[in-house]
């Protein structure tokens, strides 16, 4: 089996964690006629985005939009709140959460690190705990889902331990921000990361990140050496309704589309879809005596052990070369143990079936005892149960 030209009759399908796919009337906007990024019509433009992320964000705080990947907005978290010689508790259970003990090095901060085993979650508890022990932790910083375990992190949880502290709390909700429920005010989470190319469904190179008034207050004290991811040239700029830097415009123009379809649909809406996928999914799963990885499955995503005896690396490159189907592995330690295939954003009833079906036939060739239409006929069942509860 081995990589292969795609023939003109051969259709290929996007089931990434990220980038996923993007929406015909997104990539209409992509190609539109460049705006001029400091006329009053594209500050027009950058106050419906704004706006618009305020609602998928829940939030009354101003959410910034920087050009770069979400890593952007988690590394001017950590040099716009603290300064050398800080300390910050940073729960790890993934590669993203292990991300944030990386950045925070790199500034020269203490990281503080929950360590939990990929595909678990740190309790309330344990963080309760851990801030007890260290009083002089000024953050902490968490993931909403990490996707590359297909975990969901109790950031409700954490934030009900940390709102009473000195210290703010911090989310990478990169993946989660459109998918699973972020009740950022409601909640009380001071800082939240997020990036348009996964849920919110535009190509990479977007990014945004809210501050609360207690994180704002904590920035003032910053010695962190930062420029172009100065959060105070962002804000100073966004109450002009532009941006300090020159941002991407037509992303913008992208973004603008999918964050209108976003309120047309409904948050609760969304949220609702998102989690008939993710159970038609673990049903799929059931089904066919496989394996649903993480213990707190995220909805976006439907992350599988690898059968015993399949090769792992085997189950992507089939999905790919035979049928077209750009899914993921797992990573690092995780590599050829599982695989995970999204269904966030511009996801359908329609969509977890088809990749059932797929997996059946990947899995079959590859070996493993399946009776084919099994999962697909359990994804069908949940599909046909629960879908009608959207309503029109």
């Amino acid at each position: 089996m081995t990589d292969k030209p795609c023939r003109a009759s051969e259709k290929q399908y996007l089931y990434s964690p990220g980038p996923t796919d993007v929406p015909p009337y997104v990539l209409q906007a992509l190609g539109s006629p460049i705006t001029h990024h400091r006329s009053p019509v594209f500050s027009e433009y950058l106050a419906e985005v704004w706006d618009d992320l305020k609602y998928v964000y829940q939030t009354k705080q101003d959410v910034y939009m920087i050009l770069s990947s979400a890593t952007g907005a988690m590394e001017a978290s950590v040099s716009n709140l603290l300064s050398p010689g800080d300390e910050a508790i940073v729960i790890r259970g993934g590669k993203f959460g292990e991300r944030w003990g990386d950045i925070c090095t790199a500034y020269g901060v203490k990281a503080i690190c929950i360590d939990v085993e990929w595909g678990q979650v740190a309790s309330p508890e344990q963080l309760a705990e851990t801030l007890k022990a260290n009083p002089k932790v000024k953050a902490v910083y968490s993931t909403l889902s990490e996707t590359s375990t297909g975990v969901c992190f109790d950031i409700e949880g954490y934030a009900k331990v940390v709102r009473d502290t000195s210290a703010v709390l911090v989310c990478d909700a990169t993946s989660g921000i459109g998918a699973t429920p972020l009740l950022t005010d409601e909640w009380g989470v001071d800082v939240v990361v997020s990036a348009g190319h996964k849920a919110l469904m535009i190509p990479p190179g977007l990014a945004f990140i809210s501050v609360s008034d207690k994180a704002w207050k904590l920035a003032e004290s910053s010695t962190c050496p930062k420029y172009y991811l100065n959060l105070k040239a962002y804000k100073k700029n966004y109450e002009k309704q532009t941006t300090p830097y020159t941002p991407a415009v037509n992303l913008v123009m992208g973004v603008r589309e999918s964050l209108k379809a976003f309120r047309a649909e409904g948050y609760d809406r969304v949220m609702k879809r998102h989690q008939i996928l993710g159970k038609a999914g673990r049903a799929a799963a059931a089904a066919l005596g496989l394996e649903v990885f993480p213990k707190r499955p995220f909805d976006g995503l439907t992350a599988l052990k690898v059968p015993e005896g399949i090769d792992g690396g085997a189950v992507t490159k089939k999905f790919r070369v035979d049928y077209g189907m750009t899914i993921a592995g797992g990573q690092d330690h995780l590599k050829g143990k599982i695989f995970r295939i999204s269904h966030m954003g511009y996801s359908d009833k329609m969509d977890v079936p088809f990749a059932m079906s797929v997996t059946e036939m990947v899995l079959k060739e590859l070996g493993y005892s399946l009776e084919l239409g099994k999962g697909v006929a359990a994804a069908q069942q949940v599909i046909l149960d629960e879908w009608k509860t959207l309503g029109a």
